[in-house]
């Protein structure tokens, strides 16, 4: 099999043009920018490089621009995503979405001209519901860590507004 034919479910690294086959998310909230690391149902690393051009830094902070906190939590729900969604054959017809944001905490700001490396390890994987922990880091310093819950709903049922609410941890 030729390489550049290989299927998302055995690659270890992806582009962002494989990215956009895999997510939704577009400019100006697609929040990663490559994989470089992959182990199906376990791991996924990927990176995000924040430039001065990303639309928040105008008013986040002026003078003083730093990545929101919650876009953080964000690259790691969407690196989450994107190994969730690999495992997904109809994953056009599903949408991922928050189920539950915990202990998110934010150590130091992220400021133009940072890589993010985010590095997430799923804690429990069921076939549409995934609890993964996220850690985020610029060079060795880690900036943020989140654990976050995700689920795929039908996009029709997204269209109707019947998005799940609180805890899904522990439904299939």
């Amino acid at each position: 099999m030729d390489t550049t034919e290989e299927t998302t479910e055995q690659k270890t690294t992806l582009d962002i043009t494989e990215i956009q086959r895999i997510l939704p998310h577009r400019y100006p909230f697609l929040l990663i920018d490559r994989v470089v690391e992959m182990t199906r149902r376990q791991r996924i690393v990927a990176l995000k490089n924040v430039t001065v051009n990303e639309p928040y830094f105008q008013g986040h902070f002026p003078g003083f621009p730093i990545m929101p906190g919650v876009l953080m939590v964000e690259a790691i729900a969407q690196a989450g995503g994107a190994l969730l969604l690999t495992e997904i054959e109809d994953r056009d017809r599903n949408l991922m979405v928050f189920s539950g944001i915990e202990r998110a905490r934010f150590r130091r700001a992220v400021v133009p001209g940072d890589q993010l490396r985010i590095e997430v390890t799923v804690l429990a994987w069921r076939m549409h519901a995934v609890r993964m922990e996220g850690k985020i880091f610029v060079g060795d310093k880690r900036v943020c860590e989140a654990i976050v819950s995700c689920r795929l709903v039908p996009r029709s049922a997204a269209a109707n507004g019947a998005l799940p609410g609180g805890d899904n941890q522990g439904e299939s």
